[in-house]
């Protein structure tokens, strides 16, 4: 199956359906490799170091802390992952992360843990499945 996969963390979406689907797109080989990658949009960055004087590497590794049920999930699977965090515009970072990596598909999820919206897709979800040439896989 798929050797090379982006799975861009979003901590406001939902992602109780990606592990199992992540397992079935690697077909548990040891081969595969998934790249969790999150933006610390740039007001976040901004916000931390000014009010709680945390910089980059301490916002990391509270979202380390906070993804750690979901690499639970992933380490009982068997699915092996690295995890990557930028600083920057989301849209803009992920594009620039695609485009710059081989990565055979991008794995998305689309399930908002807030029930609000109005739209099928996310402003992010829509503007990477539409401005890349990889594959984009969109779980609910």
């Amino acid at each position: 199956m798929y050797k090379n996969i982006l799975l861009p963390y979003d901590f406001g979406n939902s992602f109780k359906n990606v592990p199992e689907q992540l397992a079935k797109l690697t077909d548990n080989s040891e081969e595969a490799k998934i790249t969790i990658f999150n933006v610390i949009p740039e007001s976040e960055q901004v916000d931390n170091v000014k009010y709680q004087g945390k910089h980059f590497d301490d916002i990391t590794k509270d979202k380390i802390e906070d993804l750690k049920p979901f690499m639970e999930e992933l380490d009982a699977l068997g699915v092996s992952y690295t995890t990557r965090f930028k600083v920057g515009r989301v849209v803009n970072e992920l594009l620039r992360e695609i485009n710059e990596n081989d990565y055979e598909i991008v794995v998305m999820s689309n399930r908002r843990a807030k029930r609000d919206i109005k739209h099928v897709l996310g402003h992010v979800t829509h503007k990477v499945a539409k401005r890349v040439n990889t594959p984009v896989l969109i779980i609910k």
